[in-house]
């Protein structure tokens, strides 16, 4: 019985994730053991990292956990019609293509939608991270470059965390400027949709379906100026593009 207490104990103490002496120096955290990738974040001075439990890391690196939640961003391309994450896709730290990649998505992931960027889609994950960082100095890897200020889409509340698999089913809040959708030609039909919100820099982010709103002709007050949006988000029939079903709208 002794023997078994001491086994239990051992384990419990082998699963358990050790706190490694603090950082004398801001070390770069990669996403791999490899100085050569970029960096996907930065521990200053003075903090304790949190070594990862059964993970196991190359000589002169050190594997850690990076709780969540983390904001992050995932290509619209990357989204199912009903707004679920491919699993693989890559999770990025900025809205391009180029941007360092956080991780990937895995089935079962948590993940909220905060907001929107032209071709992009703002989340936060609910998920610990494995990342790495070496020992002894500053990784010779560049500081990734954040953005100056927040999306112009950012949601103004937010909403608990769920599935990615239920997201779209969540309303949340939008800002941007209320337009008329174009037509290519004047005396072609007319959209689907037609207003949208733009962005500062005049790019759709969503259609958005006022259906259930307003009338047509009660839209005008609106039009071409700063709005605030509430409604949940989906995507087109086709897939194609993102649209807010219009459950509030407010004027600034």
């Amino acid at each position: 019985m002794k023997t078994t207490l001491r086994l239990s104990t051992a384990a419990l103490l082998l699963a358990a994730p050790l706190a490694a002496a603090p950082l004398m120096e801001t070390t770069a955290i990669h996403a791999q053991p490899d100085a050569a990738t970029p960096a996907i974040g930065y521990l200053k001075a003075g903090t304790e990292p949190t070594a990862a439990a059964n993970t196991t890391a190359p000589e002169g690196w050190m594997a850690i956990e990076l709780p969540g939640p983390h904001e992050a961003y995932v290509s619209n391309n990357d989204f199912s019609k009903s707004l679920d994450i491919h699993p693989g896709a890559a999770i990025r730290l900025l809205p391009k293509a180029d941007a360092p990649t956080l991780t990937t998505m895995q089935e079962g992931d948590k993940t909220e939608i905060t907001g929107l960027r032209s071709g992009w889609t703002q989340i936060k994950l609910s998920k610990t991270i494995i990342g790495y960082i070496k020992i002894g100095g500053i990784s010779s890897a560049p500081a990734p470059t954040m953005p100056l200020s927040p999306p112009v889409m950012a949601a103004g509340q937010s909403a608990p965390l769920v599935s990615s698999g239920t997201a779209a089913a969540l309303p949340h809040t939008f800002q941007g400027m209320l337009v008329q959708t174009k037509r290519i030609l004047l005396i072609g039909p007319r959209r689907d949709y037609e207003y949208q919100l733009n962005n500062t820099a005049g790019q759709r982010v969503a259609f958005l379906d006022v259906s259930k709103v307003l009338a047509a002709e009660k839209i005008e007050p609106y039009r071409d100026r700063f709005v605030t949006v509430s409604g949940v988000l989906r995507q087109t029939p086709d897939g194609k593009d993102l649209v807010i079903e219009v459950e509030n709208l407010e004027t600034q």
